[in-house]
């Protein structure tokens, strides 16, 4: 049964000058309750703008999105958004900023349990102990665990990650990916996921949606992901499937680039 569900989605934005210019045509996507998701695709293949559209920061051409069969007609706190900067308020602490997010879905809880409900999300990704720092005082990893403790603080039904851990270290990026693993089993969330990292969609996901390139992009492909969980990154290493899965990835990518250079050459 979908959980999520975008049906025929088109969205065409306007140019001046000219009549406008189709970024994404004709997307059908259903996405099941506690699945991982990862959109990949060249640079300007509209990922971050299904994403965009999927959060409900803009609305669609044509076709429609509905979350639990409720239709997506704006932002709202069933789904939350985690993008590639971690966007927190420099004058508030770790803590505050979560609150902010806390409060602003959870309107009639008294202070306590406000108190609660954002230091339980802090600690889920191992922060308790940085909660009452600023953002200048903490690592770049650390500001992206807050920016994904202030989404699940809000209790989403989608969880939306635009390239969260595009600007980290290979290192840091790691750690915060199997910190990822281990939330969402935790949490059962049900999440789409932008990403280029082609090992990252691999580690992550239950499907990765592999789309074409712009103008006008769809997608090409799904990739249905059966390595079992949970998941560690050394074993995956050396499972066959894990490079089957590489491979033929890689293998869409590139064709879908020369096809584009092609094109565009002609």
């Amino acid at each position: 049964m979908s959980y999520l569900s975008v049906q025929n989605v088109s969205i065409a934005f306007p140019i001046k000058g000219k009549s406008s210019f189709l970024a994404l045509d004709s997307i059908t996507l259903d996405v099941r309750q506690s699945e991982f998701v990862c959109l990949i695709g060249h640079s300007g293949c509209g990922k971050s703008t299904l994403l965009n559209l999927i959060a409900g920061l803009l609305l669609p051409t044509a076709g429609k999105i509905a979350c639990e069969d409720k239709p997506v007609l704006g932002p709202g706190p069933d789904r939350a958004m985690v993008f590639q900067s971690h966007a927190l308020l420099p004058w508030m602490t770790c803590y505050e900023n979560v609150l902010l997010a806390v409060r602003q879905v959870f309107r009639t809880l008294s202070a306590a349990e406000l108190k609660d409900k954002t230091e339980e999300s802090l600690r889920l990704v191992h922060l308790d102990h940085a909660m009452h720092k600023y953002p200048y005082e903490i690592s770049g990893g650390m500001k992206q665990r807050v920016g994904i403790a202030r989404a699940l603080a809000a209790r989403p039904r989608v969880l939306l990650l635009d390239e969260p851990f595009g600007a980290l270290d290979a290192l840091t990026r790691a750690n915060l990916q199997d910190e990822l693993v281990r939330i969402v089993e935790a949490t059962r969330s049900t999440v789409v996921m932008v990403t280029h990292d082609i090992d990252e969609a691999i580690l992550l996901s239950d499907r990765i949606v592999m789309m074409t390139n712009g103008p006008a992009a769809t997608i090409g492909e799904v990739l249905q992901n059966d390595l079992p969980r949970p998941r560690d990154r050394l074993a995956l290493a050396a499972d066959p499937q894990y490079g089957v899965y590489r491979q033929h990835l890689l293998q869409f990518l590139y064709q879908k680039q020369a096809r584009h250079q092609d094109a565009a050459a002609s």
